[in-house]
């Protein structure tokens, strides 16, 4: 008799659907903050070191992933706002597809963000590091958008600018004086030893 009250619907599977990816998503943009910290980090690095080409990499592969991550956001959103509508029967069509779509830009996301040790292979030297870094290089080529290599370009300004300020600075710390003493503290510092000598002496006779 309670079958049907229990029985799940079309509309009961896609916001179960929709739940799972918003919990997927909100693990990844958690781990993505790590790792974009990291690119920023070897970004950084590889501008100390004169490497513009790679810190250029790593910024343009932090973007990426950025962008990929607030696009499904912004999907899920979008879809969240579908499956609760009275019209759901309707528009069941364009939720399933929504959810397949996000689905592969979950995958996507988590096959290009792997982990630490791929952040570390931007500013690698081996065979292996720059095979990655040419593959990630091709990959970013016709998926950034021109508002996005804008973003990237002055991202590395900004941190161009930090780099050479921190540089400046470490050029203008003073130095450690290697003069002599004057010769009144000299005669002070190489004198006391001496003086409790001699007054020890006094006393002991």
């Amino acid at each position: 008799m309670g079958g049907n009250s229990s029985k799940v619907t079309a509309q009961d599977k896609a916001i179960l659907d929709l739940k799972i990816q918003r919990d997927r998503l909100h693990q990844y943009q958690r781990r993505i903050t790590v790792l974009t910290d990291k690119e920023t980090d070897v970004a950084r690095q590889m501008l100390a070191r004169g490497d513009k080409k790679r810190a250029l990499l790593a910024l343009r592969r932090k973007k990426y992933q950025e962008t990929l991550l607030a696009k499904t956001d912004a999907q899920l959103e979008q879809l969240e706002r579908l499956t609760s509508s009275v019209e759901f029967a309707q528009i069941q069509k364009d939720v399933v597809f929504g959810l397949q779509q996000g689905t592969r830009v979950l995958q996507e996301i988590h096959a290009e963000m792997g982990g630490i040790d791929k952040v570390e292979k931007l500013m690698g030297e081996t065979a292996d590091a720059i095979a990655y870094q040419k593959e990630v290089s091709e990959m970013l080529g016709g998926r950034i958008s021109n508002q996005d290599e804008e973003d990237v370009e002055d991202e590395l300004a900004a941190l161009q600018a930090e780099v050479a300020a921190g540089e400046r600075q470490t050029q203008e710390l003073p130095s450690v004086p290697n003069a002599n003493l004057p010769e009144a503290e000299r005669r002070t510092e190489e004198g006391e030893p001496a003086v409790r000598a001699e007054r020890q002496a006094m006393l002991a006779s």
